[in-house]
């Protein structure tokens, strides 16, 4: 067996020194199980962490050989694939810095990461990609996997000699930098947080009294390794449980792959499950009347039964509608953890009503993802959990959440002004959100910067309203304004493709969506909507005017970050004069 071999006296650790020692110790304890699923021809093939860690010595044995040594930067750029995970779990045990940029970045932020970061390496997935780094001075370009013009990262496993790679790892300490990431940037450039092996795990070792998790899972990995939460909660915590992973092959294969490969878990984000609950529903409205009707009442039932109200038909009604919606998603999902973005209550009422729990956490880049989180026994989706043990969360006077403890950045690289105004002395990390406690559960209200004072002084918490306008199914997207204003107003976002399901006749007369936002029956549509949401709202937080935008916002025209959140700024600049139309 490759690696470090724990005696008697260390198979208790509870918490490795490092992430190569974490990778080694599960791959000692769990060596002949599955540890990662791959679709190749033919169909899925299954390594068990034996088989895993020889070929994450084969990447490791390639960055030896091109001289990557312990502190050096090592850029990756790819789409999700298992070499990805090999090469940083081979940097990792080398104690080389990985540094990943999203593959949806365009060229000038790309660059920009790759040089902040002094890389002098880049693994890269594709000829697309590698276009994004050629040219830059001092940074060689290597092939994740087999790339035509690039030679590739990995090696002869047998070229690492196994107590040369021991020592490696052994001489990696808890606070020796792991990987730097780059926040999304929606305030200005982005800002790379740098993350230390103990931030992940500690985690690892504290969360489990959180997540039930253990070697019989099934994670279905789909989320871009480059961000933080995939990063963390499906890349590094399944192997410390010693659970299998499987790389989904893409999101347009995500539903043959949930089926084939039958998780038992899965990361998402709310988009995903607001996308499935869509099919679901849209589904559902072509059925015959009493398919159509079974279904709305084992909704309903299944509503009130989650919320422990009287539902004395739920349990035939779930054999009957909601053993088959659990069935489209393989069978075996004990849960799907949400996070990225606030889970709209409605989304989670759908997936509880068939018994499918959704666990809203809660965290960011800096605090290595999770922070809080709700247990399935103690499932709040109107909160994000409770604090994970090991992490300190306080309120400030103000309502800002503060955070704390082993799993917090060192800092924003080469940004010391930035550190200091993010970490105060007291190591609190101030996380720019508005929170509440719940019972002991943490709740959060609003971002911090994104409060909006109207010209009467009353401040507005945007965040709500927004995901109330986005519970409709006319409503695609919504983002409120209204600083220095008498009034709320907002800009709209139409689902086109559910207008022209809901308008087949008229929508004949829609070839575009320029020209469906601005249809009669669209506008009437949302209008009815936007006054709808206004009688749950006090008057100074009604949204008194509206715009309807024509398209959608995109990473790649600038309004949203690479893990789909909405950039106010820009979309303040980009449709300033439409907001401006909206104060006359």
């Amino acid at each position: 067996m490759v690696g470090l071999k724990y005696g008697p006296a260390m198979a208790d650790v509870h918490q490795p020194n490092s992430l190569g020692a974490l990778l080694f110790q599960s791959c000692n304890r769990w060596a002949d199980r599955p540890a990662v699923m791959v679709h190749e021809q033919g169909g899925w093939r299954t390594f068990t962490y034996r088989e895993h860690l020889a070929k994450v010595r084969d990447f490791a044995a390639g960055l030896r050989a091109i001289g990557l040594t312990k502190g050096d930067r090592l850029v990756l750029l790819g789409e999700n694939c298992y070499e990805w995970a090999l090469a940083d779990w081979a940097a990792q045990t080398l104690g080389i810095v990985t540094v990943p940029i999203y593959p949806t970045l365009p060229t000038d932020q790309a660059q920009y990461i790759a040089a902040d970061c002094g890389a002098a390496v880049a693994a890269i997935g594709s000829t697309e990609l590698a276009q994004r780094l050629e040219g830059m001075e001092g940074l060689r370009l290597f092939g994740l996997k087999s790339i035509e013009g690039y030679p590739d990262l990995a090696s002869d496993g047998a070229n690492l000699n196994e107590s040369d790679w021991n020592a490696q790892v052994a001489a990696i300490d808890r606070e020796d930098l792991a990987t730097i990431i780059y926040t999304s940037g929606t305030t200005g450039p982005p800002k790379g947080a740098m993350l230390p092996h103990r931030a992940f795990t500690s985690l690892c070792a504290n969360i489990r009294s959180t997540l039930p998790v253990d070697e019989n899972d099934v994670f279905l990995s789909f989320l871009p390794l480059s961000h933080v939460y995939e990063r963390f909660a499906g890349h590094v915590l399944p192997v410390s449980v010693g659970a299998a992973i499987a790389h989904a092959r893409s999101i347009a294969t995500l539903a043959g792959d949930m089926d084939t490969v039958r998780p038992t878990i899965m990361l998402c984000v709310p988009r995903f499950l607001e996308a499935i609950r869509g099919r679901v529903l849209d589904s559902m409205a072509k059925q015959p009347p009493l398919r159509k009707k079974l279904f709305e009442w084992a909704l309903a039932q299944g509503i009130r039964r989650s919320r422990g109200q009287i539902a004395p038909l739920a349990g035939i009604l779930d054999s009957l509608v909601g053993k088959k919606i659990r069935a489209r998603m393989g069978g075996r999902i004990k849960f799907f953890v949400s996070g990225g973005a606030a889970l709209p209550r409605h989304v989670a009422d759908f997936y509880l009503a068939f018994r499918i729990d959704i666990l809203q956490g809660y965290g960011l880049t800096e605090t290595c993802a999770a922070s809080s989180l709700n247990h399935p026994d103690r499932n709040d989706p109107d909160t994000v959990g409770e604090p994970i043990e090991g992490v300190r969360i306080e309120i400030a006077p103000d309502g800002e959440i503060l955070i704390g403890g082993d799993c917090l950045m060192l800092g924003y690289y080469r940004l010391p002004d930035a550190t200091a105004a993010a970490i105060d002395e007291q190591g609190w990390f101030h996380t720019g959100d508005i929170g509440e406690w719940v019972g002991g559960k943490l709740k959060i209200t609003d971002r911090k910067k994104d409060l909006i004072v109207l010209a009467n002084g009353k401040n507005v918490a945007p965040q709500n309203i927004e995901n109330h306008l986005r519970e409709s199914d006319a409503i695609a997207e919504a983002v409120l304004f209204g600083d220095g204003m008498e009034y709320v107003c907002a800009l709209i976002v139409p689902d086109f493709e559910r207008l022209r399901r809901q308008f087949p006749d008229a929508a004949q007369t829609w070839p575009t969506d320029a020209d469906a936002a601005k249809a009669p029956e669209v506008e009437q549509r949302i209008k009815a909507e936007v006054d709808r949401i206004n009688k749950t709202l006090a008057d100074f937080e009604r949204v008194k005017k509206h715009r309807l935008l024509d398209r959608g916002f995109s990473i790649e025209s600038g309004e949203l970050t690479p893990s789909m959140k909405v950039k106010r700024k820009v979309v303040r600049e980009k449709y300033a004069d439409l907001i401006e139309s909206m104060r006359r």
